[in-house]
């Protein structure tokens, strides 16, 4: 098994993929050159969707199926990234190689990037365009959606993708190197595709949606208390607040991992976010997050992404710290 994959190796791996990640995200060049790790995995497991998941096949055969097609994705992205991890300790460059790789994984510089459009195009181009941007981060119909409820769709996706598109891999990668990482990422695009509760899904993506559901749990709560620590650092911003919010909140949630950080930003805040929404024509009727005002604004989306700046700078403390106590 390659050192790469215990601390502190993987630590270092960690350090060097969010470092590589916020400075320069994931260039336009390269994926339009190779894609991405994430289409990769998606392209498997679309194949594997068409070629496993049998219309009229009876419940027990398709969550059997799903959970094949799970396990192939697996040994698939384990076998791929062992091999690599392997091959550049080999070559004397385990750690710059995997953490430069590495570095596609979390998504630190693009969720900023994303929502900040929200704010910038709610500004310039009033609800239309504020309407426009938020439909690119968040699946729920733009056209239900008025001012305030753009703001909060956009806040809510940068807490909830603040904890699974940046804490969560980076989690799986100081715990494992890059193969645990990319275990994790594997996991959750199998989710975001074959994980829904829809007739073609509900049997064949059960076993992908109840592993996300596991691997998220640590990152949901190590995210909250990132966003908890940042509002100390604020003015403004209710430390308080977001312990209270949390501690009241996040189980009511329906997902068992995104209340934590909705509840945290929320709270940190003074906002109520989550509560009733709409996907397609479907309403969905979700609990609040945070007791504070409903009424969000774009002066809001700004002031949470001052917040996830700062917690992902906590982040990075808490992974160089960890590195430093791990060294022999």
């Amino acid at each position: 098994m390659p050192a790469l994959l215990h601390p502190p190796d993987s630590l270092l791996v960690l350090a060097l993929a969010l470092a590589a990640e916020a400075a320069f995200g994931y260039p336009d060049r390269l994926y339009r050159a190779l894609g991405h790790p994430v289409t990769w995995i998606g392209r498997l497991i679309a194949a594997l969707d068409r070629g496993l998941n049998r219309e009229g096949a009876a419940p027990a055969l398709r969550h059997a199926a799903g959970l094949l097609a799970l396990a192939l994705v697996l040994l698939a992205v384990a076998a791929g990234t062992l091999q690599f991890a392997l091959m550049a300790e080999a070559a004397g460059a385990g750690i710059l190689l995997c953490g430069l790789v590495a570095a596609s994984l979390p998504a630190q510089r693009s969720l900023h990037d994303h929502v900040a459009r929200v704010a910038a195009d709610l500004t310039d181009g009033g609800l239309a365009g504020g309407r426009r941007a938020v439909s690119m981060i968040v699946g729920r119909n733009p056209e239900t959606l008025d001012e305030a409820a753009v703001c909060r769709a956009a806040i809510e996706s940068l807490a909830e993708n603040f904890s699974d598109g940046v804490v969560a891999p980076a989690f799986w990668i100081g715990a494992a190197g890059l193969p645990g990482g990319a275990l994790y990422k594997a996991v959750n695009t199998a989710d975001s595709m074959i994980g829904h509760r829809t007739p073609r899904h509900a049997a064949f993506g059960w076993a992908a949606a109840r592993l996300d559901d596991l691997v998220n749990l640590p990152a949901s709560r190590l995210t909250a208390a990132l966003l908890i620590g940042a509002a100390l650092l604020h003015p403004g911003c209710s430390a308080r607040g977001a312990v209270r919010a949390v501690r009241r909140d996040a189980r009511r949630h329906r997902s068992p991992n995104a209340g934590w950080p909705e509840a945290a930003m929320a709270g940190a805040l003074g906002l109520r976010l989550a509560g009733p929404r709409i996907y397609g024509a479907t309403r969905v009727d979700d609990h609040w997050m945070g007791d504070g005002r409903a009424e969000a604004n774009a002066a809001d989306i700004t002031r949470a992404l001052a917040l996830y700046r700062t917690a992902c700078g906590l982040l990075w403390g808490l992974v160089l710290a960890a590195a430093f106590v791990a060294l022999p």
